[in-house]
């Protein structure tokens, strides 16, 4: 019997020596253009966090294709060379259900990065 592929939300966190502003936030734009179904970026100097939508049949295969998201982007998008430092993955019913639950986000140190489609 073949799996059926789920909806995973992923946060990806990377982290690491500090970038000029504009250089970090050119470089999330770029990787927003290249990476299908990103819906946020948060970035500062120093790290940068992605939340994107995955299908697969299981979290095994959507952490192994989130690990490497930052890398494969690297060079295409000019993101600083950070190492990945956090991994949320959530299936879609969860992620539902703790959205519904939660308070507005408190301000942090990040600065959001609007996604248009």
């Amino acid at each position: 019997m073949v799996a059926q592929d789920k909806m995973w939300h992923v946060t990806l966190t990377v982290a690491g020596t500090p970038f000029a502003d504009e250089a970090v936030r050119s470089a999330m734009l770029r990787l927003r253009d290249e990476h299908a179904f990103l819906h946020s970026l948060r970035y500062d100097v120093d790290r940068a966090e992605i939340c994107y939508w995955e299908q697969a049949p299981d979290m095994l295969d959507v952490a192994a294709m989130a690990m490497r998201v930052w890398s494969e982007h690297r060079d295409s998008a000019g993101l600083p060379p950070w190492a990945v430092v956090g991994l949320e993955i959530l299936e879609r019913d969860t992620r539902d259900r703790r959205s519904r639950a939660e308070s507005p986000p408190a301000v942090g140190m990040v600065a959001p990065v609007p996604v248009h489609f």
